[in-house]
């Protein structure tokens, strides 16, 4: 049975349904990062052995060993990676990427220009990735926590509208997408490149979908971070219209998923729900939901 080497720091977070862990130690004198993906049991959602599905657990290894991302303008990924098989799963050994103060405004501007990457059609990218969340959603019966909120009558507006919408998200430009820009999976710089981590959902999208994700924990606001993705976006690629309704509708779509998956972990606790808002495990959330109450204005409109 794989087991971590004793002195290997365990960082806090690192672990999901296929994620055992991660760890920081140094290899001949490097810094490195060891990530440990566990091979899906017989009883596992079946998501995670289909290539095209963001949860896909052999992604990020495929991705390291493929050396596709090292090179690609705006977002890259570490240069050196070592990937090890076993009959458990995988163990991706990266190099350590250190901090470098990447800015909001220079993470969108960098995933602009990351949309104009060729990634070739490799059959393990990932497709439809808001698509296959809202899937996860019908199968809970839709937002039902939210719909025992004031936001009820939104919620449920724009949940009777996610065909359409998701439809016209597929009509738009199909672009390279990191899948998980949040700012914790940016973290370094080298010249006018973000050096990139967590690459287990690479893929293609809608051509704003990056942004729209990113800008959920992000502290710039919307027009700011649009302007720069924009800026970063080669001419030709999309219009400015194409990139404000990908990024409007995959923040808008996955804050209110967020926010009802929050409130339904508190909901059966005693109380009424309305007293749980200012619960530490539900507040972030619902702050994220206040923030993005103009893009939900927008497409109410």
């Amino acid at each position: 049975m794989w087991q971590p080497q004793p002195g290997w720091l365990l960082v806090p977070g690192g672990t999901g349904t296929s994620t055992a862990g991660i760890w920081r130690t140094v290899l001949d004198d490097r810094p490195v990062v060891v990530k440990r993906f566990v091979a899906p049991a017989e009883h596992d959602p079946v998501e995670l052995s289909d290539p095209r599905h963001f949860a896909y657990w052999r992604r990020a290894a495929e991705v390291a060993r493929s050396g596709i991302v090292t090179l690609t303008p705006g977002l890259r990924s570490p240069l050196d990676a070592v990937v090890e098989e076993d009959l458990e799963g995988i163990t991706l050994t990266q190099d350590w990427v250190e901090d470098g103060a990447v800015s909001g405004l220079l993470a969108a501007h960098a995933m602009g220009r990351f949309a104009s990457s060729d990634l070739g059609d490799a059959p393990w990218l990932a497709r439809d990735q808001l698509r296959a969340r809202i899937e996860r959603v019908e199968r809970r019966g839709g937002w039902t926590t939210l719909a025992r909120t004031t936001v009820s009558d939104v919620a449920e507006h724009l949940w009777q509208r996610r065909e359409r919408l998701l439809d016209e998200l597929d009509a738009l430009p199909q672009v390279p997408q990191h899948g998980d820009p949040v700012p914790a999976n940016l973290p370094g710089r080298e010249g006018d490149h973000v050096i990139a981590i967590d690459w287990g959902m690479l893929g293609h999208g809608p051509v704003g979908a990056d942004l729209g994700y990113f800008m959920l924990s992000s502290r710039e606001s919307f027009e700011p971070l649009l302007d720069a993705y924009l800026m970063g976006l080669p001419t030709g690629l999309a219009t400015a219209e194409q990139a404000t309704l990908g990024a409007r509708v995959t923040a808008v779509f996955t804050v209110l998923t967020r926010a009802d998956w929050a409130l339904a972990r508190v909901a059966d606790g005693e109380g009424a729900l309305a007293a749980k808002y200012r619960h530490p495990a539900v507040a972030p959330y619902l702050r994220a939901l206040q923030r993005q109450s103009p893009q939900i204005e927008a497409l109410l409109a």
